[in-house]
């Protein structure tokens, strides 16, 4: 009586193994194809809304155009300013903030002390919770004037002044998951290493950051995504100007904060209006490229493993 007792327990602990893993997976599926549908939908939305500015201005306008005059009478829509803005920004702010955080991942993994690393990592990964318009209240007060007065600059909001506070948001980001990536690195490979007579740092920078380049490279885009699609730093502290920037120190408009400026105050269904859903849709696709530049950087390199 006992043997079938526990026979029949042995069979159902396995089936109800398997209607756990069917609903965890029916569950996932069901989240993972919400947000499709949303994506979807926003991409839809975007392009319905966008697609009457046509009727004002033409395809090479609109991405060439030099002068971004919405309220004029007749309007000019040329976004080429405010893309280049968008680009500038983001690249300064990476250039910054992108080896600082290869380096500081760098260090909270392979070079701190276990305690220093319990401490520092929680509050990194709080820095990444910073509110924006703090930044760019900081950037308006104190880096403004402080720019303005050591450059002898007609205005302190600027590309840079932007950038560098841009960077400030991408460094958490992107080195925590720089040192997620690195800390993923097998122990049996840095034991090999040193086995064979290296040193720590040829370790480091010949063993473990190339087999952690894909989740790096990763980390680094997804950093940048965070810098493209940032709008309140850019808003305060960029200036606001809708000119191709031709130094450092020029006041610039993205499109980001281009859209948080005149959304609210533009009629709707007005030539304006839909063309700042353009921008929006342009903003989108940004992403999705940078997206599946990431995307393919890991099937690549899953592919090179096989």
């Amino acid at each position: 009586m006992r043997a079938r007792i526990s026979a029949k327990r042995g069979t159902s602990v396995p089936m109800d193994l398997k209607r756990k893993d069917t609903l965890a997976k029916l569950a996932i599926s069901a989240v993972a194809m919400i947000g499709i549908f949303i994506l979807v939908f926003t991409l839809i939305f975007l392009i319905k809304e966008s697609l009457p500015v046509l009727k004002s201005a033409t395809l090479r306008e609109l991405l060439f155009g030099l002068y971004w005059y919405p309220t004029y009478s007749p309007p000019e829509f040329g976004m080429l300013p405010l893309i280049t803005g968008s680009l500038a920004v983001t690249m300064l702010s990476s250039l910054i903030a992108l080896p600082l955080s290869i380096m500081v991942s760098i260090f909270l993994s392979e070079v701190c002390p276990r305690s220093m690393r319990n401490f520092m990592k929680p509050m990194l990964e709080i820095l990444g919770f910073l509110p924006s318009v703090v930044l760019g209240f900081i950037g308006m007060v104190a880096l403004a004037p402080w720019f303005q007065n050591a450059f002898d600059l007609v205005t302190g909001l600027n590309l840079f002044n932007a950038s560098v506070l841009l960077g400030l948001l991408i460094i958490p980001i992107t080195a925590s998951l720089a040192d997620d990536a690195i800390s993923s690195v097998p122990s049996d490979i840095r034991d090999a290493a040193n086995a064979l007579g290296a040193t720590r740092q040829e370790t480091i920078t010949r063993v473990v950051l190339p087999a952690a380049l894909p989740g790096i490279l990763q980390a680094c885009l997804l950093g940048m995504m965070r810098g493209i699609g940032e709008t309140m730093v850019v808003l305060m502290a960029a200036g606001g100007a809708a000119i191709i920037p031709k130094s450092l120190f020029d006041p610039v408009r993205p499109l980001t904060s281009t859209i948080a400026a005149e959304m609210g105050e533009t009629p709707v269904g007005s030539p304006h209006y839909h063309a700042l859903f353009f921008a929006g849709l342009l903003l989108l696709l940004m992403t999705l490229i940078l997206n599946f530049a990431t995307i393919w950087i890991e099937r690549r390199w899953r592919w090179q493993l096989r």
